[in-house]
């Protein structure tokens, strides 16, 4: 067993390296996600984060390729166990000055950094240092031993994709959405029969309707209550420029049982209500572009 951890450890390695790399260098989200990382706060500037992230990702994509051609060379395990240390620094580092930020690991993850970011940088410093001192090529672990290779590489894929907060869309989700539907939500049945206040307000702060209303927004929740199934959340704002400024509260209605785990993304109603007269206010400029998902409150 040990053998075949040695003797396929550049092959995960490689896997690893080579798809954050990749979705670093080519895809169009890292210049998106940039300015959301850790990276972003310390270089104080969205685009040098942005070039910092595509040259690691361009030497993740090198030493991948170095432990896919020749693995029983130290150098490309070296390289990546050097890279791991790197990583777990960075981390470390980002998580104290910016705890909400994202690490920009795979240039595609938007959640604050978590240990499984020092995890999967642990995996590449660890997997590094065994290549470099193994020294094993993967091919002969393959052939000669075909089911267990298999085995060894599904459950190290399982790993990976487990450490990776931004797969969760593609096996977590749907399997707490199974869970609900099998079991119920576990607020079922209590005194309030609906999801926590809070859920609401994360949801919401993840739509496009806050999105287009975050312009006019100026507090935190005010104040919430629910009416015919649906949850009501009121915020303060300011409409209008410096001269014809006037005060408005921002008042949004979604599902009430809606939540993250609870399927796709619920219909979310805005409005806007003059604080003195207590009428509406036709903002048409703020409202999001058209879509089934973002509707007007009727006045």
């Amino acid at each position: 067993m040990l053998s075949l951890t040695t003797g396929l450890a550049p092959l995960v390695l490689a896997g690893l390296l080579g798809w954050t790399g990749a979705v670093k260098v080519f895809s169009r989200g890292t210049a998106q996600q940039a300015p959301k990382t850790a990276l972003a706060r310390m270089l104080r500037n969205s685009e040098r984060a942005t070039t910092v992230l595509r040259a690691t990702g361009a030497g993740e994509l090198l030493i991948a390729a170095g432990l896919l051609v020749v693995p029983a060379n130290p150098v490309p395990g070296a390289a990546a166990a050097v890279l791991g240390a790197g990583f777990l620094g960075y981390l470390g580092y980002g998580r104290a000055v910016a705890p909400e930020s994202s690490c920009g690991c795979s240039a595609s993850e938007d959640t604050p950094i978590t240990w499984r970011a020092f995890a999967r940088a642990a995996v590449v410093l660890i997997g590094g240092a065994t290549v470099a001192v193994a020294q094993d090529t993967w091919w002969p672990a393959v052939t000669e031993r075909p089911a267990g290779a298999l085995a060894f590489l599904a459950a190290a894929a399982a790993v990976l994709v487990a450490l990776s907060a931004d797969l969760d869309r593609w096996w977590l989700l749907p399997l707490r959405r199974t869970r609900l539907r099998v079991f119920g939500h576990p607020l079922l049945g209590t005194a309030t029969d609906q999801v926590p206040v809070a859920a609401s307000v994360e949801l919401l702060e993840n739509s496009l309707a806050w999105q287009a209303a975050a312009p006019v927004v100026r507090s935190a929740l005010l104040d919430h209550w629910e009416d015919d199934g649906w949850r009501i959340l009121q915020y303060s704002g300011v409409y209008g420029d410096r001269e014809n400024a006037r005060p408005v509260a921002v008042v949004f209605a979604l599902d009430a049982t809606a939540g993250r785990d609870t399927g796709d993304d619920p219909i979310v109603r805005v409005s806007y209500v003059d604080a003195d007269s207590g009428e509406a206010v036709a903002v048409d400029e703020l409202r999001a572009a058209p879509s089934r998902r973002i509707l007007p409150m009727a006045g």
